[in-house]
């Protein structure tokens, strides 16, 4: 990066991603479309599942009939439009959204280990969830009120973390683990709390079906802002893609390349905490996606974060749309909490790719 004028501009050349990552097999041109085809239809083919089974004819005429196309029956335009619709839209943002975060914090903290959990946010959220579901607190915001519970406490925490961060030097990878891991725990007891003073054993149960994450509140009303949230941020960090791999290269290198370290770190920190405390609060914490979903998408494409970041969001968003669909059908008319299935699917698929030889990240095997 040069500065010219007191402006700054992204450097234009970079050093390739440390001696240990690895190098993308297939060529971005073909791997980012063949990805958004294959997001395109599991989102149509998602929607011919539910307690009511529905050929993928019938789902295309109802998505036709909605631009333009004849007219369907009110009943199927009741399910697929006004009951899957937004459900598999809500699984495909915040999927995509969980996913780019997952990407950015293992950059941001250089820890392969690292989720988007880790930062204390969704700790924070679920105790604003919890004091909503168990005390009734603000009541006044209707459907709302969950989101708008989980979203003051996924802030509260992440200032929280912020300023900790600060006071004690400034945000630096094993700073930011060590804080975010720490009040993640108190946060997370705080609301365990909550659960134990309710005398209401069906508010317990919602909080912990919330908890472990679930689509399940999704309409078309709820639906704008978790979509609004998730493109723009991940524009956002797409337009740092250059910086994002200086950094993934080592804090020296960046120095070197003139970026300013500290800045990006803070710039980085509070678009994670806008993104994940986000679909933490419509959708609960689901577990795995943004740990697993970067690693697939750096054995597919290589480590540059320009193919990265539309990569894994694409991956990260089929992901959840098809766990979403083994969540509510699996043992209809029972529905799975979403973090249930993740975890019953990311941890062999973790293990599976901490045994494969060619693959690292950060230059560690």
């Amino acid at each position: 990066m040069n500065a010219v004028g007191g402006a700054l501009s992204p450097p234009t050349h970079l050093p390739s991603p440390k001696a240990g990552a690895p190098r993308g097999r297939l060529s971005p041109g073909i791997v980012l479309p063949a990805l958004l085809v294959v997001t395109v239809l599991s989102a149509v083919c998602a929607l011919a599942f539910g307690s009511e089974m529905l050929p993928v004819s019938t789902v295309v005429d109802v998505v036709h009939s909605r631009f333009g196309g004849p007219p369907v029956t009110r009943s199927e335009l009741a399910i697929v439009w006004g009951i899957r619709a937004p459900r598999v839209l809500l699984g495909l943002a915040v999927g995509a959204g969980l996913a780019v975060a997952g990407a950015v914090v293992q950059t941001l903290v250089r820890n392969a280990l690292a989720d988007p959990h880790l930062l204390g946010v969704s700790s924070g959220a679920s105790v604003g969830a919890t004091a909503v579901i168990t005390t009734g607190l603000f009541a006044g915001a209707g459907v709302w009120a969950l989101s708008f519970g989980a979203m003051i406490g996924a802030l509260g925490a992440a200032i929280l973390v912020f300023t900790i961060a600060t006071l004690q030097g400034g945000i630096t990878p094993l700073r930011l683990v060590l804080t975010g891991t720490v009040t993640a725990s108190a946060l997370s007891a705080i609301a365990s709390f909550l659960v134990l003073r309710t005398n209401d054993s069906q508010a317990a149960q919602s909080v912990l079906f919330w908890l472990l994450g679930s689509l399940a509140g999704a309409s078309w009303d709820k639906l704008w802002v978790p979509v609004i949230v998730v493109v723009l941020l991940t524009a956002a960090v797409f337009a740092l893609h250059g910086w994002l791999d200086a950094l993934a290269a080592g804090p020296d290198v960046a120095a070197s390349l003139g970026i300013p370290i500290r800045t990006l770190r803070n710039v980085l920190f509070g678009v994670l905490a806008a993104l994940v405390g986000t679909m933490v609060a419509v959708s609960g914490a689901i577990a795995f996606v943004g740990l697993v979903i970067p690693h697939v998408t750096r054995m597919l494409v290589g480590a540059r974060h320009r193919v990265v970041l539309p990569a894994a969001a694409l991956i990260g968003a089929s992901f959840l749309v098809w766990v979403d669909v083994v969540a509510r059908t699996s043992l209809r008319p029972t529905e799975i909490p979403l973090s249930v299935v993740t975890g019953v699917i990311g941890a062999p698929l973790f293990l599976l790719l901490l045994g494969r030889r060619r693959y690292r990240f950060g230059g560690s095997s």
